[in-house]
């Protein structure tokens, strides 16, 4: 199947996706104000920068896209129709530099927590899930 769009149109749509401040990432920070905790964004002097970072609990919170990442759910299972290779090896790429940046920030004694797009359409489930992380 070839694309709708012409290499400039879909240029321009590659490039508009954000790798901060995403819709799952506001949510997850809304539901760490829920439960009461400060934290800071992005530290740059970790490894992979994490999105979330709580200095006090020495934990950080990764928000991985499902497609970008290769989660095991539907959305990250999508394989896309066009330059297949590419984005294949692009996705394994980051799976990769992930289990590396997550190796290095435990060896250092910080716990890492992924959340997952998908997470993110089930408030209640998720804001379980960080109480527990980071309060169990």
């Amino acid at each position: 199947m070839t694309d709708v769009l012409t290499r400039e149109q879909r240029s321009r749509c590659m490039a508009a996706i954000r790798s901060k401040h995403t819709s799952p990432e506001l949510a997850v920070r809304a539901l760490l104000r829920q439960l009461g905790f400060h934290y800071s964004l992005h530290r740059k002097t970790l490894p992979g920068k994490p999105d979330v970072v709580i200095p006090r609990e020495r934990k950080v919170i990764f928000v991985h896209g499902c497609f970008w990442h290769m989660h095991r759910c539907h959305y990250g299972m999508v394989t896309p129709a066009t330059n297949a290779a590419f984005w294949r090896e692009k996705r394994r790429g980051n799976v990769e530099r992930d289990r590396q940046r997550l190796r290095e920030l435990r060896k250092t004694g910080w716990s890492v927590l992924v959340v997952w797009e998908c997470w993110t359409r089930t408030p209640r489930k998720l804001a379980s899930r960080l109480a527990s992380f980071l309060l169990g």
